[in-house]
């Protein structure tokens, strides 16, 4: 049970009480995990005493479980029975104890007030693109430019050729690694100097001035060796290349093709027309957004970035000092202070707007996305509300309920007028025609600086 104790502005205090029977079935349901997770030499699993688990794992620890996990609970479902949407907060729990209530205090701040335009007079012109017959030819184009193979010839080399080069040492440098050119896709002064010559032929070419990332790079000559010339064998367009890509057909495969990007086309309409309504509606909106707001978002966002970066392999501080040196680390962080506000201001006016539909999701609704975001991570639901914590399951809660406001809104505008030219679907489809993924997924458009490889060290970048 929930109690809103005091709210002044953004400012509010509540209390919530649990009631006992949910503190002895949380205590139930640690005491398993333990049991179940914890090994006790001379017991099998699950079978050792409560009293030889206690000591084993301390006191302490099991009441650390349980109060996290009645506050993942019960946190979130005090601030959604009481329409409070809380931008931080500080959660003061009481004594904890199994058979007993267990009490807890809130102090937080809200989201500020958000005033929204005339949106329903918005007009959407955004248009699906369209899929004509030469969209489709272009699209079996380049499936089999991607399914092309490469056979090694005896003569000069031609311009569409792939070309193994070995950069030669100069001036007592190491010699640079051997990779491939592909003739058709290099820079004009790199076909130039390739085209007409011969495997085993060392070849100057010359490399006009350009700038890459913040370096000015002078012209430059790099002296190679020629490994290896193979000739661009494309498939028939046929059966056996429709095959090949496991379609039963040339017929099947031009049909669903064709299915395939009039489902995209669909859904790019879709989304545009999405981003269009939230342009006019985040333009239509008046706010004042806390500091406090701002500063979690950029954070949050870090978070991702650094946790991107721990995937690949690279540490945040070495990162960090990269951008440093090449001067490109107060951009980035100007940057993400931009994409903070973009998605701040985004989120405002999606929730007012949710607000003023009405719309709501029930805790059947919550508990069943929880499961299918879970499943999708190969986590346990348990799991998964831990590592979300409190503030990340409020935040997945307020996630759905944007997406839910933003479809409504966009459905109950209806036909739309003024509707902008088709335009062709430039997009590439994957060789065995999958569905694509899901294209509305946020992106953070701060640039990252580019780290020159050797066959960019051929080329002219603008």
């Amino acid at each position: 049970m929930a109690e809103l104790v005091s709210q002044s502005g953004n400012k509010v205090e509540f209390k919530v009480s649990v009631p006992a029977n949910e503190v002895s079935r949380a205590y139930q349901q640690v005491w398993t995990a333990i049991s179940r997770d914890v090994r006790v030499p001379g017991f099998r699993p699950g079978k050792a005493p409560k009293s030889v688990l206690e000591k084993r794992v301390g006191t302490a620890y099991v009441e650390n479980e349980v109060r996290d996990r009645l506050l993942e609970v019960h946190y979130p479902q005090a601030a959604r029975e009481l329409k409070l949407n809380l931008v931080d907060a500080q959660i003061d729990p009481g004594a904890l104890e199994d058979g007993q209530s267990f009490d807890f205090a809130v102090n937080g701040e809200t989201y500020p007030k958000v005033s929204l335009g005339d949106w329903k007079t918005v007009t959407l012109s955004a248009e699906s693109p369209e899929i004509t017959g030469e969209v489709l030819e272009q699209t079996l184009t380049d499936l089999r430019e991607r399914n092309a193979t490469f056979e090694s010839v005896e003569r000069p080399i031609e311009g569409s050729d792939m070309v193994t080069i070995q950069e030669l040492a100069e001036g007592g440098e190491e010699p640079g690694g051997s990779y491939p050119v592909y003739l058709d896709m290099a820079e004009a002064h790199v076909r130039d100097a390739l085209v007409g010559q011969n495997k085993g032929d060392e070849v100057e070419i010359t490399v006009p001035a350009h700038q890459h990332g913040d370096h000015e790079h002078p012209v430059h000559t790099v002296r190679v060796r020629i490994e290896d010339v193979k000739h661009k064998r494309l498939q028939d367009l046929d059966d056996a290349f429709a095959k090949s890509l496991n379609f039963d057909s040339l017929d099947r495969l031009r049909s669903d093709l064709k299915t395939e990007l009039e489902t995209r086309a669909t859904r790019e309409g879709d989304n545009a027309r999405r981003e269009e309504f939230v342009t006019a509606l985040i333009a239509g909106m008046k706010v004042e957004i806390p500091e406090v707001l701002l500063n979690n978002r950029r954070e949050a966002m870090l978070e991702e970035i650094q946790a991107d970066l721990s995937r690949q392999g690279v540490k945040w501080a070495e990162y960090e000092s990269f951008m440093q040196e090449q001067g490109k680390l107060d951009e980035f962080m100007a940057d993400l202070v931009r994409n903070a506000e973009t998605r701040v201001r985004r989120d405002l006016a999606l929730e007012q707007l949710a607000e003023e539909l009405g719309v709501q999701l029930t805790d059947a609704q919550f508990n069943a996305g929880l499961s299918a975001l879970a499943q999708q991570n190969n986590v346990t639901v348990q799991q998964l509300r831990t590592q979300l914590g409190p503030n990340g399951l409020n935040g997945y809660y307020a996630n759905i309920v944007r997406d839910l406001a933003l479809n409504q809104a966009v459905a109950q505008l209806g036909a739309r007028t003024e509707a902008a030219p088709a335009a062709p679907l430039a997009e590439e489809i994957p060789a065995q025609a999958t569905a694509v993924e899901k294209a509305d997924e946020e992106a953070l458009s701060a640039e990252t600086p580019a780290i020159e490889t050797p066959a960019e060290s051929l080329e002219q970048t603008e």
